[in-house]
């Protein structure tokens, strides 16, 4: 019962995950219209780390992959998680798009390819045996590559004093979900909960720093003399 309880509600605050990575888009396609209406000098897609974008990707792929591969399938991992990583290479393609960079197109072709390979693999007969050590696998490098991704917004942020595209109202709704999937881990059991928990807890942490720096644009003198020193 606590299972499925805290799977429904685990599920039902992702959207809010959703929701985010959908505000987002709509931040960057405000910010693309008045950029090209030449109301705004900086571009639509400024301070959005590539880095902290394919981490979140991998994050959510790796669990849908995960979730997929559990006996039974976990539907409170595996569909939220597939609804998040398309709006994810959605983002990704906006800063490809506005950019034209190098790194952000081979993350974006690497990353729509690990979702079209995991999600072909899955149709291989007996593919859970071998599958949900993989994916464990995948989720403990998703754990590191999501610290340093979020970490490297941060350096972003510190280093150029502005939040520029970035969205806290995305990052706010991220953590919820953090927090949410935490709980679910726990009735989840330590045998098929462990990443979960693992993943969830760092993202969380990662979280709140990110946010915390949204006020230190605001009040830092440092953060002012950063912004005024790139013009």
């Amino acid at each position: 019962m606590s299972y499925h309880l805290t799977g429904s509600i685990s599920s039902a605050i992702f959207l809010l995950t959703i929701g985010g990575l959908w505000v987002q888009l709509r931040l960057v396609w405000q910010r693309r219209k008045l950029w090209q209406g030449g109301e705004s000098l900086e571009q639509p897609t400024a301070v959005l780390s590539v880095n902290q974008f394919v981490s979140s990707y991998l994050a959510f792929a790796s669990f849908f992959l995960y979730g997929a591969c559990l006996e039974p399938i976990n539907h409170y991992l595996v569909w939220p998680r597939l609804a998040a990583s398309l709006l994810t290479l959605a983002v990704l393609a906006e800063i490809v798009r506005d950019r034209r960079e190098r790194a952000a197109i081979v993350s974006l072709a690497l990353c729509s390819l690990l979702l079209v390979g995991g999600s072909l693999a899955l149709l291989i007969p007996g593919v859970t045996v071998w599958g949900r050590a993989i994916s464990q696998a995948l989720i403990v490098v998703a754990t590191v590559v999501l610290a340093q991704g979020y970490l490297h917004q941060v350096v972003v942020i510190r280093r150029t004093g502005k939040t520029g595209g970035v969205s806290a109202l995305m990052h706010q709704f991220f953590l919820w979900k953090d927090l949410s999937t935490i709980v679910f881990s726990v009735t989840m059991g330590a045998a098929n909960g462990w990443p979960i928990m693992l993943l969830s807890t760092v993202s969380a942490i990662t979280k709140v720093i990110t946010l915390w720096h949204f006020r230190w644009v605001r009040v830092s003198p440092l953060a002012k003399q950063r912004r005024d020193a790139i013009g």
